[in-house]
């Protein structure tokens, strides 16, 4: 009788914990499975499809062997691959400089203001890469307001090199803000017990753990200027790139193999530039102990001074740039009625897409950043907090590295080639809104998918092992746990993928159709049609949509953070 009671209490107890194993394995593999498929059509087969179509030699297509061999060895491809070089070295040798300063004034001196100076420093990062060229068309152009200052117009190399240079000047002072952020103050309190002064301090203890995000910088900086076409189309003049060369060739020429060769072409500055970062990394130590101190820069007038010097007068170039832009969407008719009006931004009575074109591109970032953010943050999770798999894990991660060194311009190509493809199943995702947020996910997925690794490595791993004591499933565990306490990170990641899938346009150019148009692409639909006050008041609306949602995510983070965080408050009293 003792026997038969207690075999049905002994059922009781190892159901749940069958049902507990068997879901955990679902979520689990699962969800590295689905992960896989996504990285493997989304990242690894339209890359594959680029080199199938430039190699392949169709009639009319551009492409094959012989097509390559008279391409690269033509002098119009050499004029074309030296200009992209000139201007991504030349802005790149403008641009790390400045970053550099205005981040070390960010990070170690006392001026006044600093979240002001670095929320200015980044409002390009709201806007497409048009904007600053607008902006410098309506500065220096053939009516500009201050051509008189110019002995040429600004169309051609200058041009190109200004307005990129505007453009990539944030992405750089993000990465080094980060790298000087970091600092040791015990280093600089025994360099000065040692009697070195400022200098010798910089050279021997900031400039070696700082080098390694310079170098960074510097080939982030060159990769966004050689792939963008979207400035050199509004100020290059006669000054052609290698980047619009591509987009002509596909857009204008149709000649889909020849824009695989130079989208190719396009590809080895960035994969050379990563594998060297790469290798930069791996040399490059722990840049801070455990027992490190926050440093505390000391008061000084005469550096202080300088620095906001060098602030002022890069956040005056930038609020001159932007204000300019925003100034000539509201103009009535440049330069003969400078009168205020809101004509330009009456878009459905001008070509290059309307009010549709706004509403899709907000449609697709809310879709990006909501859908992104699950795949992206419950993908980096599996990888770094679950066991086993451990083959799967190192595949996952380096299929999620890819798109950090292949430019949207020839990810957009890779798409074109792939799903467009007649006989491919998925070529009815082809011009649908579904593949241009497939196609900006993946495109900002590695930075995204770094946030969300970062964050997760701070926690304990006793947090799984105490879930795994208790019975409970990882999915709670991952919902009611993990996400609360990395909620900062998971935020974060929400606006990044908003605001840069609101400006893209390198990637979407050629996947959108009539009924998908992006605001991006209306802003070169608009100045190609010679609308260009109806391209700045585009523009326009991108950048104050970038800043209101980045600015509703900030205020919405801290009461979220108020009430799903409040360990994170100090008692009082402490």
């Amino acid at each position: 009788m003792a026997v038969s009671m207690t075999q049905p209490l002994i059922h009781a107890k190892a159901a749940p914990r069958n049902s507990v194993a068997l879901g955990d394995r679902l979520f689990v593999v699962g969800g590295k499975s689905l992960l896989l498929i996504l990285l493997v059509l989304a990242v690894l087969l339209p890359l594959l499809a680029i080199f199938w179509k430039g190699f392949s030699g169709e009639p009319g297509q551009g492409g094959g062997l012989l097509a390559a061999r008279e391409l690269f060895a033509s002098a119009n491809f050499h004029w074309l691959l030296g200009n992209s070089l000139t201007v991504a070295f030349t802005v790149a040798l403008i641009v790390v400089p400045l970053a550099y300063l205005f981040a070390y004034a960010l990070q170690r001196t006392l001026i006044p203001a600093k979240g002001l100076w670095r929320g200015i420093s980044l409002l390009p990062l709201l806007a497409p890469s048009m904007l600053p060229a607008i902006a410098l068309v309506y500065l220096f152009g053939n009516q500009g307001l201050l051509r008189g200052l110019l002995s040429d117009n600004i169309y051609g190399f200058w041009g190109i090199v200004l307005g990129e240079a505007i453009y990539t000047f944030p992405h750089a002072l993000m990465i080094l803000l980060s790298a000087l952020s970091l600092a040791d103050a015990r280093l600089f309190d025994a360099a000065a017990s040692m009697g070195a002064g400022a200098a010798r301090a910089f050279f021997s203890i900031t400039w070696p753990a700082t080098r390694q995000a310079v170098f960074a910088a510097f080939c982030l900086v060159f990769t966004l200027t050689i792939t963008d076409f979207g400035v050199p189309v509004v100020v290059g003049g006669d000054y052609q790139v290698l980047a619009l060369e591509a987009y002509k060739a596909v857009v204008g020429q149709q000649q889909f193999g020849r824009g695989a060769l130079i989208g190719m072409v396009l590809l080895l500055p960035a994969l050379l530039s990563f594998a060297v970062d790469a290798w930069l990394r791996r040399r490059q130590g722990q840049g801070m102990s455990g027992r490190a101190q926050v440093f505390e820069p000391k008061p000084s007038k005469l550096r202080d001074g300088c620095y906001l010097a060098i602030v002022l007068l890069v956040c005056a170039a930038l609020l001159a740039v932007i204000g300019m832009a925003v100034y000539s969407s509201l103009v009535k008719f440049w330069p003969y009625n400078l009168s205020l009006s809101l004509k330009h931004y009456m878009f459905d009575d001008t070509a290059g897409g309307g009010w549709l074109a706004y509403r899709n591109s907000v449609t697709m970032a809310l879709y990006t950043a909501l859908i992104g953010s699950v795949v992206i943050f419950t993908g980096a999770y599996l990888m770094e907090k679950t066991q086993g798999q451990r083959s799967l894990n190192q595949l996952l991660r380096l299929l999620s590295f890819i798109p950090m060194a292949v430019p949207g311009l020839v990810l957009g190509l890779g798409y074109v080639f792939f799903f467009n493809l007649a006989g491919n199943p998925l070529h009815v995702f082809y011009g649908s809104m579904t593949l241009l947020v497939l196609c900006t996910i993946v495109h900002y997925l590695t930075t995204a998918q770094m946030t969300a690794t970062t964050a997760l490595r701070q926690l304990d791993g006793e947090f799984e092992a105490a879930a795994l004591s208790l019975k409970a499933p990882l999915y709670k565990h991952f919902l009611r746990v993990t996400v609360p306490i990395c909620l900062p990170a998971l935020l974060d990641i929400i606006r990044y993928l908003f605001v840069s899938a609101m400006t893209t346009v390198s990637a979407a150019i050629f996947l959108y159709s009539p009924d998908t148009i992006l605001a991006a692409v209306a802003v070169l639909n608009m100045d190609d049609a010679g609308n260009v006050g109806g391209a700045a008041a585009m523009s326009t609306l991108i950048l104050l949509t970038s800043a209101a949602a980045s600015l509703l995510l900030a205020g919405a983070s801290r009461g979220l953070l108020r009430r799903s965080q409040a360990w994170r408050q100090r008692a009082p009293g402490h």
